[in-house]
């Protein structure tokens, strides 16, 4: 298979279309959606993944992707992207909700402030290591995709069929699960504890959680119907607000450190009473990789880099390397001003944070911020998958009802919906918050695991295929 085409072709179907297609070209998702608007319903012949722009649409699970605008820029002659915007577009995917959600679940399984922060520094190193890998495979394999292109290179159309559906009916809706609940638990902190001194989050009836979680899929999914504007053009404003909430917890935590203000656990040897259970090391990994997922998009700037070559290595390490640094100090911040014991029984660290300093005022700006940046990801999430879905459709990979526009609204009603209710089951019978994290892991994973394994196996199969190694 030449290396300057992939032909994504379904297990299901017979035609491989042209590389020279036009439907191969790079778009905006609204550009996409209003070229298909001449037609309605199923196109009469077989369709493969292939005139998917996977790039656009399938994004990974991370709480950090609400940005799909961020990210994607139109294809064009001319270079648009130099090597700081390039740092700030990678350092714009990885900073997300689970850093002011995951850090409970790491310090419970860990028991020990400093096994927790060598779990973050691991879960770091992987992802850095795991950015590089793709960024290679992108300079071998140039072509839309990501890891669906590259699985389909490396092991054929099947194990890539098997990806997009395991991101439609898992990875995506288990994404909009976990990012919705910690929408649900900080608002439901908000509203249970709001002027009490002592708050346990085990007060609030899981009931609630899960009926105000239902309730802003619902919201976001009333939006996804009603305009396809809304998710690209307030993108921008939820990623800063979620910067600026890391920020400030980062330079509060230094600022209370140098005062000489910090919470016993911290000031005792960082390993004592360190867990020594490999199945808890483990569950505290899935949290510390979920809060950075987002890595395996850092080379899809790299089309519209200013000087590739150099700059797109540059990008990827300076940006693994500050957030790695950002989501460690983040978390030393949390340990100055809580016990570790407190950190751990919560999914809100933030508003505890910001209770421990400031009061309940403070709490309730810190838990309103990060809903705000949970339902800006939300939207963001439900935005790109409804494209999938949509997409998906069309290529006959489920029935072409779930292919077709809204006739008035041009929106991918049918899709929308079924995210929806795949949503929602996982909301509801999911096992909460902890449970839906190490199955969403779990499950993406497993292909990145397939995809940098593929990198090793083109090594061999084909030494000579061009690729840059960065270094």
């Amino acid at each position: 298979m030449p290396s300057s085409y992939v032909s994504l072709k379904s297990p299901l179907t017979e035609d491989y279309p042209s590389p020279s297609s036009p439907r191969h070209s790079r778009e905006s998702s609204e550009d996409s959606l209003r070229a298909l608007e001449i037609s309605e319903g199923p196109r009469n012949r077989s369709y493969s993944v292939s005139g998917f722009d996977f790039q656009h649409d399938l994004l990974p699970l991370s709480s950090s992707l609400a940005d799909p605008d961020i990210v994607l820029q139109a294809e064009s002659g001319e270079k648009s992207i130099g090597l700081t915007n390039g740092i700030a577009l990678i350092v714009g995917l990885q900073i997300g909700s689970g850093i002011f959600s995951s850090p409970g679940v790491v310090v419970s399984n860990t028991k020990s402030v400093g096994a927790s922060l060598s779990v973050w520094l691991v879960s770091g190193l992987l992802a850095w290591t795991g950015a590089s890998s793709f960024a290679e495979l992108g300079s071998a394999i140039p072509q839309n995709g990501g890891a669906q292109a590259y699985l389909s290179y490396a092991y054929g159309p099947l194990v890539s069929y098997l990806f997009a559906w395991t991101a439609i009916i898992a990875l995506k809706p288990g994404g909009n699960a976990v990012i919705s609940l910690i929408f649900a638990e900080y608002m439901n902190r908000i509203f249970w504890h709001t002027g009490q001194v002592d708050v346990s989050p085990d007060d609030i009836p899981q009931w609630a959680i899960k009926i105000t979680a239902v309730a802003a899929v619902l919201v976001v999914t009333l939006l996804c119907v009603w305009t396809r504007k809304l998710g690209p053009r307030v993108a921008v404003v939820f990623t800063s607000v979620k910067v600026a909430a890391l920020l400030t917890i980062t330079i509060l935590g230094i600022i209370q450190l140098a005062r000489g203000k910090a919470s016993e656990s911290f000031r005792q040897p960082w390993f004592d009473g360190s867990s020594t259970s490999p199945s808890a090391y483990s569950l505290a990994l899935y949290s510390g990789l979920w809060a950075l997922d987002g890595w395996d998009q850092a080379n899809y700037v790299g089309g519209d880099m200013k000087n590739a070559e150099k700059n797109i290595p540059r990008a990827i390490h300076s940006s693994m390397a500050l957030v790695t640094l950002l989501f460690i100090l983040a978390n030393i911040s949390y340990f100055v001003v809580l016990d570790k014991a407190l950190v751990g029984l919560s999914n809100t660290v933030a508003m505890d944070f910001g209770r421990a300093l400031f009061g309940s005022i403070g709490g309730n700006v810190f838990a309103f911020m990060v809903a705000f940046s949970c339902f800006g990801a939300l939207n963001g999430s439900f935005f790109t998958s409804s494209r999938l879905v949509y997409a998906a459709g069309r290529e006959s990979y489920l029935p072409a009802f779930f292919g077709r526009l809204h006739k008035t609204r041009k929106t991918p009603l049918n899709a929308t919906l079924l995210q929806t209710g795949i949503t929602c089951t996982f909301i509801l019978i999911g096992g909460g918050f902890r449970s839906l994290i190490n199955f969403s892991v779990v499950a993406s994973w497993a292909f990145y695991f397939l995809t940098v394994l593929g990198l090793v196996i083109l090594r061999v199969k084909e030494p000579l295929l061009e690729r840059r190694v960065f270094e």
